[in-house]
């Protein structure tokens, strides 16, 4: 894996049988989905893959199967955090065994910790991990937001960049100053909507959502911005509000997005919109709303995906 880490990740959703088990099949479909359309590399186990609500041996099979999958096209990546250093050393150690490239790690959730103990963890589990990782900065889900000195020791402790999912744009500029000199070390925004912003002023890529349904847009987007085109990137930022705008508000839960995008998903016959509990799908009625959205976007933007159902 070439370092700095660049371009555009996806965090992949785990396609789901109606059982509840990893659907082989899907993910086969919706890899080779990402792949086809440019991405620059694949995490397995984030938020929108509903890491922490599958249980362990499903979280194994979807690390074996994604990097068999994959077969060292692009770089694997994959969510190690847990509530306990003992869970997340497991499933690091699994992750080599399965053939990943590297891991991500936030603090542990539930407690809340001070700075000295998000430290003392890290420092504990860094000499313990046995592919290179990245620190996750995701303050909404573990109750920790990680500073920039905090950050700055992960990389003393061999971390290879930094995941920050804040929504916090001058947090995130803060962070760009404070490692610009270290050419090795990457510097990934969360939030999609902030991935040309953050390329224009330096940051090396994007772990964005979105990319699972449309892949090819977050490309172009990510490669304008690397050469400036300030009219293609006004586009397609105009394009990019309108699937907030749109697609990701037909429900009012705290994780809309990642359900529209499973939806999406299931939309264009990749895979089915299957969640894992505690979440659900989309209610019929809002996933004719996201049909209608998905298909009016398809046909205004000229995007190149299949649309197996029509509104």
């Amino acid at each position: 894996m070439k370092l700095p880490l660049r371009g555009v990740v996806p965090p992949m959703v785990t396609p789901l049988l109606p059982n509840k088990q990893l659907d082989r099949r899907g993910l086969k479909k919706l890899i080779e989905h990402l792949l086809n359309g440019g991405v620059h590399g694949i995490f397995v186990l984030g938020t929108n893959g509903e890491g922490p609500s599958l249980g362990y041996g499903t979280r194994k099979e979807l690390i074996t199967e994604a990097c068999r999958i994959v077969s060292n096209r692009a770089p694997v990546l994959v969510g190690i955090t847990d509530t306990s250093l003992e869970a997340s050393l497991e499933m690091a150690r699994y992750a080599k065994t399965a053939g990943a490239d590297a891991l991500v790690v936030a603090p542990p959730f539930y407690f809340p910790l001070s700075e000295t103990e998000t430290v003392g963890y890290l420092q504990e589990l860094a000499p313990l991990l046995p592919l290179p990782f990245l620190v996750y900065n995701i303050p909404s889900c573990t109750k920790v937001a990680l500073s920039v000195k905090t950050i700055r020791k992960a990389k003393e402790l061999g971390a290879i960049g930094v995941k920050d999912s804040s929504g916090d744009p001058v947090f995130f500029r803060a962070i760009l100053k404070e490692f610009k000199a270290d050419g090795d070390f990457s510097v990934i925004v969360g939030d999609e909507l902030f991935l040309s912003t953050a390329i224009l002023n330096g940051g090396h890529g994007g772990v964005t959502g979105g990319a699972n349904v449309f892949p090819k847009f977050f490309v172009e987007l990510y490669k304008a911005s690397l050469v400036k085109d300030m009219d293609r990137i006004a586009q397609l930022r105009s394009s990019l509000i309108e699937i907030h705008s749109t697609i990701y508000s037909v429900d009012d839960s705290p994780t809309k997005s990642i359900k529209a995008i499973k939806c999406c998903l299931s939309l264009m016959g990749i895979c089915e919109d299957f969640m894992a509990l505690p979440l659900h799908r989309l209610a019929p009625g809002k996933r004719d709303a996201v049909k209608g959205f998905l298909y009016q976007f398809k046909h205004r933007t000229n995007q190149d995906f299949l649309l197996c159902e029509k509104p």
